[in-house]
């Protein structure tokens, strides 16, 4: 443990004695004046006024030291930055298949902190269908980690394999990706219920993606190279939106999102019809 709490706490103990010192020294400095003037000026005619005349000066002084001490701003103590080490930190955006078995999450987590990287939040989904677990695995597990700036993605990525991570994928994230999804999702349906023409911007932001476009139902789709990396959203008979997220598949949930939040924008434009 730490000495520093204590040396701090003695410290102004000291300054607290060496305060009320002096003021007990300025009081009876000022007894002894009073009573000086007391005896010098009490028998003379105008004995009496100065004694009051310095009384109120000193009152009056006294109230205008406290007033402008209450008016003077403190100095808060500052505060450590990065765990007192100040190295710059990244945030990224870590998604992989992790086998549900007692200790594994613990696990990760340690391999996490023999990195020096900080878990800022983590999300558990469901793995839903065969294309995105392959191996049978039970959950995606996606985190948003801060870690040092030096460390090498590769050192990172095996680290967690070594852990029992599967399909490991790290992609660099935002602060907004801390926003708690439900929360999220729900601020956005009240924003497509309120407009629903907005629903591309929300779309992309509910979804972390940038590439965004209409298409018609039924037009051919490039999928790419990267499995459930494009999703297509019918919107209505008309049209369908077009989401493609390159490094990051999209997840069972996600799509569940997606057609809420979709839902929301056609009943709202239906009913105000």
């Amino acid at each position: 443990m730490s000495d520093a709490p204590y040396g701090h706490h003695l410290q102004r103990h000291v300054r607290s004695w060496r305060r009320e010192i002096l003021e007990l020294a300025a009081l009876f400095f000022a007894v002894g004046v009073a009573h000086l003037l007391a005896t010098l000026l009490g028998h003379q005619q105008p004995g009496p006024v100065v004694l009051v005349g310095l009384g109120v000066a000193l009152i009056t002084g006294a109230a205008i030291h406290k007033r402008l001490g209450l008016r003077r701003p403190r100095r808060a103590a500052p505060m450590p930055v990065g765990g007192g080490s100040g190295a710059p930190m990244a945030l990224w955006r870590i998604r992989m298949r992790v086998v549900e078995r007692p200790g594994r999450l613990a696990a990760v987590a340690a391999a996490f902190g023999r990195l020096r990287c900080n878990i800022l939040a983590l999300h558990i989904a469901p793995t839903g269908g065969s294309a995105i677990t392959p191996a049978g695995c039970d959950a995606l597990d996606e985190f948003v980690i801060e870690a040092p700036r030096d460390l090498a993605l590769g050192v990172l990525g095996a680290a967690l394999s070594g852990a029992g991570g599967h399909d490991v994928v790290i992609v660099p994230a935002h602060v907004k990706d801390l926003t708690d999804p439900a929360v999220q999702a729900l601020v956005l349906a009240q924003r497509v219920g309120a407009d629903p023409d907005r629903l591309p911007e929300a779309m992309a932001e509910l979804l972390r993606v940038s590439e965004i476009e209409w298409r018609r139902p039924g037009d051919t789709v490039d999928e790419g190279a990267e499995l459930n990396t494009t999703m297509v959203i019918s919107v209505n008979p008309d049209r369908a939106l077009l989401l493609r997220r390159r490094g990051l598949p999209f997840t069972p949930t996600e799509a569940a999102r997606a057609a809420a939040l979709t839902a929301a924008a056609r009943h709202a434009r239906y009913s105000a019809a």
